[in-house]
């Protein structure tokens, strides 16, 4: 599936603006990533469910919910920034369905540029605050070491993180990144933000239990419920979101990508809502 210039007309201010990005060039394990897209669609006009979401925003109904289909990557930094500054440019809100974790330094680097005061609340089961894995300073295990020494957003909120290295510990404290362990997660969890608001869901956040299908699977995470909660509370205006690591090759019965769409209605509603 390739973007669709004609539905990208229908972009207006206000509109949440669904765009795929299957790149996974830049994964450190598995590939596999670059599917995760496609599989989410399949999940959405599944008559399995329906466009609705738990605060009751139909977006089968929203002529402001726009899904204009893949971004085909060809350059990692000559595709995706543009792609995410025409949008917003437009006055479209972007929920990305990726790809690896990598396509996020991008998407915030052209978010930067329209947002002085961002916040990010991450989910994940790592805090991508490598200076570089395996030689690459763009690896998906870096996306936030880069956004933060480029002062690219005011706050960065890590929420279930259990696989950090001592490196990514001192990278935190360097850029003064606030991190919720999972250990320490408590579901009553009520993040006050002052600003816009944008979420990156690594679906390794979640437990394997509830999301199989990630290349980096860690035990000990985040429930859907978890998530949702966390969400739902959020009183400020939610300005994009990205879905990333979704690996179809190894999910199990369609799980991690049901999650992923249930996700996605849920975060564009809110993104709608608010």
């Amino acid at each position: 599936m390739e973007l669709d210039t004609n539905k990208k007309q229908d972009i207006k201010q206000g509109s949440v603006v669904v765009m795929g990005i299957p790149f996974d060039e830049y994964s450190s394990f598995l590939k596999g990533a670059a599917q995760g897209p496609a599989r989410i669609r399949e999940v959405l006009i599944s008559d399995s469910g329906n466009w609705f979401t738990e605060q009751m925003v139909s977006l089968g109904d929203e002529d402001s919910f726009i899904d204009i289909g893949d971004l085909q990557v060809y350059d990692y930094f000559e595709d995706i920034e543009p792609a995410i500054f025409d949008i917003l440019q437009k006055k479209g809100r972007i929920l990305t369905l990726g790809g690896d974790h990598s396509v996020t330094y991008p998407i915030i680097k052209a978010y930067s540029q329209f947002y002085s005061d961002l916040n990010i609340l991450q989910f994940d089961a790592h805090p991508d605050l490598y200076h570089e894995y395996a030689g690459n300073p763009y690896s998906h295990g870096c996306p936030f070491a880069r956004i933060m020494e480029k002062g690219f957003i005011k706050r960065l909120v890590q929420v279930g993180i259990r696989a950090m290295t001592s490196h990514q510990k001192e990278q935190a404290e360097r850029f003064g990144v606030e991190i919720v362990e999972m250990k320490d997660f408590k579901p009553d969890l009520d993040i006050i933000f002052t600003g816009p608001v944008y979420i990156s869901l690594d679906l390794d956040g979640l437990d394997p239990a509830f999301a199989p299908g990630v290349s980096h699977q860690e035990p000990g995470g985040l429930s859907v419920r978890d998530i949702l909660s966390v969400i739902h509370k959020l009183k400020n205006p939610i300005v994009g979101a990205d879905i990333v690591e979704l690996n179809p090759l190894r999910d199990i019965n369609g799980i991690t990508a049901t999650v992923a769409g249930k996700f996605l209605k849920e975060f564009g509603g809110m993104m709608l809502k608010k």
